[in-house]
């Protein structure tokens, strides 16, 4: 028996088997932005992708509908087949995606409908797409300079930004220690004193309800 031949024969059989295993045919019936779709298979399976190595403005970002509208012209209600790459942290598949010849990834690089992302990025062929699309002022980049901020620096400062707020809540408190953090019920007050404090130092009115500058006039009378 020839052992090579036959381990040769095994390892391409277990090639092939992986790389089947990383490509996905489905129709694409949800869009959700312009990286975040949902897709169902020939045996009626959901599965939720992240297009892979870019990143399209949030929908509060300027051009962040039109991204959205971009993705849904070239796959909504179309079958795709999904290269797969990944799973991320949120169970999506992360994929190139495939329409006929038309890889739909780099399709919305050259369109101006999405950045390169590069902290995750595999090609770099993808660069030399976005820049002819930033050349050629093409979708977002036809947008006045100051409103072509990256997502994920966008994600990063609106995170940045909620965590000051809560800081800054949490450090409003009173020598006996009441905080801001929670505006409460006047069931939940500890005294007349927190229930003055969440009135005029946290502007809670649910515990005012006459409007009289009184809180809690059954504990503050």
């Amino acid at each position: 028996m020839n052992f090579p031949n036959t381990f040769a024969v095994l390892g391409l059989l277990f090639v092939s088997l992986a790389a089947s295993a990383e490509t996905i045919d489905c129709r694409v019936i949800g869009i959700a932005d312009g990286d975040t779709l949902t897709c169902l298979t020939a045996g009626k399976k959901q599965i939720k992708v992240r297009l892979a190595e870019i990143d399209t403005p949030e929908k509060a970002q300027p051009y962040g509908t039109r991204s959205r509208q971009a993705l849904s012209d070239l796959v909504f209600g179309k079958d795709v087949t999904l290269l797969v790459q990944d799973r991320d942290r949120y169970g999506r598949t992360v994929a190139r995606i495939k329409v006929g010849s038309t890889d739909v990834n780099r399709e919305m690089v050259s369109q101006g409908a999405a950045w390169v992302y590069r902290a995750y990025n595999r090609d770099k062929s993808l660069l030399q797409a976005e820049a002819q699309a930033k050349a050629g002022k093409r979708g977002l980049w036809a947008l006045p300079e100051a409103e072509r901020m990256p997502p994920w620096e966008w994600r990063k400062d609106r995170r940045s930004g909620i965590a000051s707020q809560a800081a800054s809540a949490s450090t409003k408190a009173s020598p006996a220690g009441f905080t801001c953090f929670a505006t409460k019920f006047c069931r939940e007050m500890s005294g007349c004193a927190e229930a003055k404090f969440q009135l005029q130092r946290c502007g809670n009115p649910r515990i005012d309800g006459d409007g009289d500058g009184i809180p809690c006039e059954a504990i503050c009378r």
